[in-house]
């Protein structure tokens, strides 16, 4: 897939804001798997997209490796006040049903295109996680977070030139792909 067809399915899907970084500038930061650890999302070793199940940091920063571009795909919410929480759960869930129609898009429409999806937040395909217990019922569509990759969002947003922040009363959600 080249750079313009992502942008163009981006702009497809719905996304408020993309853009393209070299995946050789990602930094791999222990401080960022350190909050995982912390489990202030609630999902730390209770699921397979999260550590400790994804994998230690070296081995994930060594499967990113092997890709040469990403695209940053964002989801923005104007919200009507700080306490606008309706606004914020509607960004989330529109971000998650646009990333993953993107990233079924691309597997469909590019078989055989070899991709690295890293999603806002933790994966919920399931109601249950069968971690630790059974193996992955969907390992083809469970997507780990930026987060689990110790990838600072801010500094994937730098990378690829476009804000983290836009301004009072928005809520912006954040996720990208890896690609060879």
């Amino acid at each position: 897939m080249r750079r313009e067809e992502a942008g163009e399915l981006a702009r497809n899907r719905g996304f408020s804001n993309w853009g393209f970084f070299p995946a050789e500038k990602l930094r791999f930061l222990t401080e960022v798997r350190d909050m995982c650890v912390a489990d202030r999302c609630g999902k730390f070793g209770k699921t397979w997209t999260c550590p400790p199940a994804c994998g230690t940091l070296e081995e994930i920063t060594g499967r990113a490796r092997a890709y040469s571009w990403g695209i940053l795909l964002q989801t923005t919410g104007q919200m009507e006040d700080a306490f606008d929480a309706e606004t914020l759960v509607d960004a989330m869930e529109k971000q998650k049903e646009n990333f993953g129609a993107y990233v079924e898009g691309i597997r469909k429409d590019y078989p055989g295109e070899d991709i690295l999806p890293m999603s806002s937040g933790g994966c919920d395909l399931c109601g249950t996680c069968t971690y630790p217990e059974e193996t992955c019922r969907f390992p083809e569509q469970a997507v780990p977070s930026m987060e689990a990759y110790g990838l600072l969002v801010t500094e994937v947003c730098e990378l690829a030139g476009i804000p983290y922040y836009y301004g009072k009363n928005t809520i912006t959600f954040s996720s990208c792909i890896l690609f060879h």
